[in-house]
């Protein structure tokens, strides 16, 4: 009967272990330590770890997030456009090639051709839990797990960059149309 409660206990002991080590939001202890350790650029650095000859980067985590997440606004803001600054972006500039192709002068009935609706990926966050602090201050609080939120600014680069390149194209479609039209539209008045 003992042996078979160690065994549950044991048994509990490892499923609880496998449990706490599963959780990937938990903070864990980071060997960064290398032997004969040479800089290769301010954060990246060769060496030797274990008996092996490793690269290492090694980020300060606050900074990083706080790289993505400016790349990701400004390739939105590219994108877009920036209602802050007045810019159009390439949705823009998409918009004003077409109603420029839909004009009379080019043949056009005058009216605007259909453009997809904006659909910023970045307008879709931080919802905030709004209280009294610790300091007993009203404040709100958006929280989201590190690895989460790193994980979803990836994803919206990656969408961004998508429409960055469709956009891209479909401008460039669209100023060969206009261009094309333009030169008949000038033979035609030779």
């Amino acid at each position: 009967m003992k042996m078979i409660i160690n065994k549950l206990l044991l048994s509990s002991l490892l499923i609880l272990g496998i449990a706490c080590s599963s959780n990937p939001h938990k903070a864990e202890k980071i060997d960064t330590n290398i032997n004969n350790k040479g800089t290769v650029s301010g954060n990246s650095a060769v060496g030797v770890k274990d008996g092996n000859l490793v690269f290492q980067k090694k980020v300060n985590m606050a900074e990083e997030l706080r790289r993505l997440q400016y790349e990701v606004y400004g390739l939105e803001d590219k994108v877009y456009g920036s209602r802050k600054f007045g810019s159009q972006g390439m949705y823009g500039s998409l918009k004003a090639c077409r109603l420029k192709l839909s004009s009379p002068e080019l043949g056009g009935d005058g009216k605007l051709m259909w453009t997809e609706p904006i659909d910023r990926v970045t307008d879709k966050e931080d919802e905030f839990k709004i209280g009294i602090d610790e300091n007993d201050k009203i404040a709100g609080v958006s929280e989201e797990f590190l690895k989460d939120r790193i994980k979803r600014f990836v994803g919206y680069k990656k969408i961004l960059q998508k429409r960055e390149d469709e956009y891209r194209e479909k401008v460039e479609i669209c100023e060969a149309e206009v261009r094309a039209k333009e030169y008949k539209a000038k033979k035609a008045n030779n």
